[in-house]
């Protein structure tokens, strides 16, 4: 199966496919002749997989990691799914009953203590996303989490938020800027506070900025074409790291 015919059957763009072939994410045999992608059966199951998983909230990082992982079995991780959809399910209908029950409170039918406007309802975030991560072995990601909490959530959040709102006033300049390349440089170094990037990977994270319009959207909130001066300037500074 040709990228286009795939692109078009599994609802993704032939730009999503071409990176996670980039990444080594989902890699088919090329033709030797025409130098066209061609994707197995097997490839195509795999698509399906990358694809529960985003669903999932899964990054791209973590997929690739749990499809490497020795412990890792397509079938089993198809069950694994289901039991966090099932699991995310009842998560949700109990929020719903909770904000039914408030509902009813706000509008004086029923009375509610402080302690039961929280009842039933489990607020951390997505467990069920960590769970299945221990169970295939994502050690990348938890490595990272445990660097995360060691500098502390507030801490963290502070940090990201200064960096990105320095990048948004600076995006109007050159990527190849000094200024551009000296903040680009901060957003590294703080990616290798929680995780292990070399300068190749920090390119390949800018290029999914602008490739996943999920990463655009929320990046652009900072200011509009943000997440393109980033892909580009992250691009300068690989140019300009690598070995």
């Amino acid at each position: 199966m040709r990228t286009k015919e795939l692109a078009d059957i599994a609802g993704i763009s032939v730009r999503t496919l071409h990176y996670y072939d980039t990444i080594g994410l989902l890699s088919p045999e090329i033709d030797r002749e025409n130098g066209y992608r061609n994707y197995s059966d097997q490839d195509v199951s795999t698509l399906q997989q990358i694809l529960f998983f985003r669903q999932l909230n899964f990054k791209l990082t973590q997929i690739k990691d749990i499809l490497n992982s020795p412990k890792y079995h397509q079938t089993e991780a198809l069950l694994e799914q289901k039991d966090i959809i099932l699991k995310e399910q009842t998560r949700l209908n109990n929020i719903l009953k909770l904000i039914d029950k408030t509902i009813q409170a706000e509008r004086g039918e029923i009375t509610m203590t402080n302690e039961e406007k929280f009842s039933g309802v489990d607020f951390s975030h997505n467990p069920y996303e960590q769970e299945a991560r221990e169970k295939w072995g994502d050690e990348k990601v938890e490595q990272a989490n445990q660097n995360l909490k060691k500098m502390g959530a507030k801490e963290a959040e502070r940090e990201f938020d200064e960096i990105y709102t320095q990048l948004a006033d600076l995006r109007h300049l050159d990527p190849e800027s000094d200024a551009a390349q000296q903040e680009i440089g901060k957003w590294y170094d703080f990616l290798n506070k929680v995780g292990e990037y070399t300068p190749e990977m920090f390119k390949n994270l800018g290029e999914m900025y602008t490739a996943d319009e999920r990463f655009t959207k929320n990046i652009d909130k900072y200011g509009d074409g943000l997440a393109e001066f980033m892909k580009e300037a992250m691009t300068v500074y690989y140019e300009q790291h690598k070995k």
